[in-house]
């Protein structure tokens, strides 16, 4: 299902985007969620909201905690969230870079922009996903909230953060799962793991350290080829 928030402090600009939001998905075979809140810190208050959901249209100004401060504080979680930014001035180009901002839509051209933005939105989505037959069921999963795969025994274990860490087990090698998510920033570090790029914060001393505190081991004889992969990657990103 679709997680999507609406942050913006005027309640008639927030009943826009949400019925707008409602006319692009009707007739469309797509599940999904609209949550509504009044200010930056009213998102905030909940720390799943920070990787809950798929997009969030956030009013840039709004007082308290306005949206530039509430997307920094989203993309400090590396969230993979596309943010769209929803204001009535075209002076936060800078600001927008730094969060990476999908979009600006003007206020008084809502209902021209909508469309658009959800369209292209959803197209990235689409690259960004891969489905998998687990033994939990069928998923299709964001292959940026894959953290790692583990090997174990006859099963590939997928650790897959959506509101907090989850596992997907599969019955497959991991040479299988490696050639699925291939071209999507995955890292062999051994027999065992193959770990997602973007959420490695360092290597060194034969291990492999993720954003989310975990450390995975790098054997002595595959360090070298492994940094030499990890800086490439971080050039070309």
């Amino acid at each position: 299902m679709l997680q999507i928030a609406i942050c913006d402090d005027e309640q008639f600009y927030r009943e826009k985007i949400e019925k707008l939001l409602r006319k692009f998905f009707r007739g469309r075979d797509l599940q999904y969620e609209i949550c509504v809140f009044s200010s930056g810190k009213e998102f905030l208050e909940q720390c799943e909201n920070n990787v809950r959901f798929d997009i969030v249209f956030l009013d840039i100004n709004m007082e308290e905690m306005d949206g530039i401060r509430t997307a920094m504080h989203i993309r400090s979680f590396h969230s993979n969230t596309f943010i769209v930014f929803v204001t009535a001035f075209m002076d936060y180009a800078l600001e927008g870079y730094k969060v990476n901002a999908v979009r600006y839509l003007m206020k008084d051209t809502l209902d021209l922009g909508m469309g658009e933005c959800m369209t292209a939105i959803l197209q990235k989505m689409e690259i960004a996903q891969v489905t998998f037959s687990f033994l939990e069921g069928e998923r299709r999963l964001y292959t940026d909230n894959i953290l790692y795969v583990e090997s174990k025994g006859h099963k590939a274990i997928f650790y897959y953060m959506e509101s907090e860490m989850v596992t997907y087990q599969i019955y497959d090698k991991l040479d299988a799962v490696e050639r699925k998510l291939e071209g999507c920033g995955f890292l062999r570090l051994h027999k065992s793991y193959l770990v997602n790029m973007k959420h490695i914060c360092r290597i060194g001393n034969y291990t492999a350290s993720l954003d989310t505190g975990d450390e995975l081991p790098v054997p002595r004889l595959r360090f070298q080829a492994v940094k030499e992969a990890y800086v490439a990657y971080k050039g070309e990103f």
